[in-house]
């Protein structure tokens, strides 16, 4: 059931007022941006598709418009109002609280086929290059081959650049998002790992 807008903007508030670190944005995602990122995940590949830091859920509302089947989302959020309101708005969805830096302990367990895809909401140019680089590559290690993992940021250029592994492609930029944002889409080159 989706929220809201005034809803989302209200819980969102609280969130970065009480825990501004853990909040990497003034504003939640508009719909433009959550839109964008979804277009970049092919409904019809099967799988589960992994969120890290879902907020208050719009990309997730993004994703189940596009067609990704709510009990096919996985999510991990570290604040936990923000947990437990993504988990009430997707009854469907396997909602984790926890560090997605620590996405694959987390999941050992739950989710053992690899994802059709990776979306990422963390603000992770807050963190240092070393920190970006592992999120990235242990996310891409777990994709099929072939999927996205895809992250925003308000930086001009990707949290970390493409290597021999990998490719890396802006494939949006977002001007009505408060701040404006790029959608970045990195994907591993076939046979590397």
């Amino acid at each position: 059931m989706p929220a809201t807008t005034a809803a989302e903007h209200l819980n969102f508030i609280r969130g970065l007022i009480a825990r501004p670190k853990n909040v990497g944005a003034i504003a939640p995602s508009s719909p433009a941006l959550a839109k964008a990122i979804a277009r970049e995940v092919d409904p019809k590949v099967s799988g589960p598709v992994l969120e890290l830091g879902p907020g208050t859920g719009v990309v997730t509302e993004a994703l189940i418009e596009r067609g990704v089947s709510e009990d096919r989302l996985v999510a991990i959020e570290y604040d936990r109002e923000f947990a437990e309101l993504v988990a009430r708005r997707f009854p469907r969805a396997k909602i984790l609280r926890g560090d997605a830096f620590q996405f694959a302990k987390l999941l050992d367990g739950v989710v053992d086929q690899p994802y059709a895809a990776v979306i990422s909401g963390l603000p992770l140019l807050n963190f240092p290059p070393e920190t970006r680089r592992a999120l990235i590559e242990a996310a891409l290690d777990r994709l099929q081959p072939g999927a996205p993992y895809i992250q925003f940021s308000y930086g001009t250029r990707p949290s970390i650049p493409p290597t021999d592994r990998y490719t890396v492609k802006r494939a949006a930029v977002i001007w009505l998002n408060l701040p404006p944002a790029r959608v970045w889409v990195y994907r591993r080159i076939d046979g590397s790992k």
